[in-house]
């Protein structure tokens, strides 16, 4: 097995745990924040409130992982700075999302714990992605 190859498999690997990890760090904000604290995160959709389940949550987090590391080997091939034109995209993105919950939680204590699963998939998404990886 070449250098590079080796390079590409860690990379590959890092990259799937970082979102592996984003994904499990909702996941154990939800459960902190939803089933032992008691508080239920719920949001409007049109007319109707709908609980956020864990299913919910990984789902979301598991799409946006995927969707950043896509982003991130696009520009890999493409430009001349990835991972700095990763992390300001991703910013963006991660900025433009909090309006989400903002937006459409329920009470205050929906859209706090919607906000901190928001940033940490995100943050976890804009610091892990595009971090270097030795072998």
């Amino acid at each position: 097995m070449t250098t590079e190859m080796r390079t590409r498999k860690n990379s590959t690997i890092g990259r799937a745990v970082t979102v592996a990890a984003g994904t499990a760090g909702a996941l154990l904000l939800w459960v902190v924040d939803d089933p032992w604290a008691g508080h239920d995160l719920t949001v409007r959709q049109g007319g109707t409130v709908q609980h956020v389940g864990p299913v919910a949550v990984a789902v979301t987090a598991l799409v946006a992982g995927l969707a950043a590391w896509g982003l991130l080997a696009v520009l890999e091939r493409g430009t001349r700075r990835p991972a700095r034109t990763y992390r300001i995209i991703a910013t963006i993105v991660l900025l433009i999302s909090l309006a989400g919950p903002l937006g459409s939680g329920v009470d205050l204590g929906s859209k706090l714990g919607l906000l901190g699963l928001h940033l940490t998939v995100g943050l976890a998404l804009i610091i892990g992605l595009p971090a270097r990886r030795g072998c």
